[in-house]
């Protein structure tokens, strides 16, 4: 796989270069290792595309996986202790549980990674809260998303998104106070 394009979000692609160069360079080497013609392994049964070939989300996210865990990237999971005082005296709530968490894909030298080929909302959902999440929890300083760009989404199931789309999103967004630094880069097979 190659990276394909990149988009600076608060001053990412300038930060992560500066303090996380030989992270980036692990980063790099991972997409470049990555033969995404051996994940073309999920055949379609969408009403649009019958049977059509096209790229497992799952078995590239295991690509990515193992190369980095083998780098000394980790999985890093926070346990969520849902607060409950807001709930009416007469209420009584079933959903909080113990088991609940949020996860960042791989941290290291305090720089977050997330490999999304999901739906749209992931994408902004990684950027705009969990990476600010992690950050104030102080597990991370910066971010990197790694993400499909158009031709790649196209070549996997419907509604999967893509890095033009999030970037147009971003800049009509804007930078908020509370945002970190994030390096968005776009992959193509």
């Amino acid at each position: 796989m190659r990276i394909a394009a990149e988009f600076s979000f608060n001053r990412g692609s300038e930060i992560v270069r500066a303090k996380h160069d030989i992270n980036l360079k692990e980063l790099e080497t991972c997409i470049k290792s990555v033969d995404a013609s051996r994940y073309m392994t999920k055949k379609s049964k969408e009403k649009t595309m019958p049977g059509k070939m096209l790229y497992s989300p799952r078995a590239l996210n295991e690509a990515f996986d193992n190369f980095l865990v083998s780098k000394g990237w980790v999985k890093h999971r926070e346990k969520c202790n849902y607060p409950n005082q807001y709930y009416m005296s007469d209420y009584k709530p079933s959903c909080l549980r113990n088991g609940a968490f949020r996860e960042m894909d791989f941290v290291k030298n305090r720089l977050g990674v997330e490999v999304q080929f999901g739906k749209y909302a992931f994408m902004v959902y990684n950027v705009c809260a969990k990476m600010t999440i992690f950050h104030n929890l102080g597990i991370i300083d910066e971010g990197v998303e790694i993400v499909p760009v158009k031709a790649f989404a196209d070549q996997m199931s419907t509604g999967v998104s893509y890095f033009e789309q999030f970037v147009w999103d971003l800049e009509h967004r804007g930078v908020a106070d509370i945002d970190i630094p994030v390096m968005i880069l776009g992959i193509d097979t």
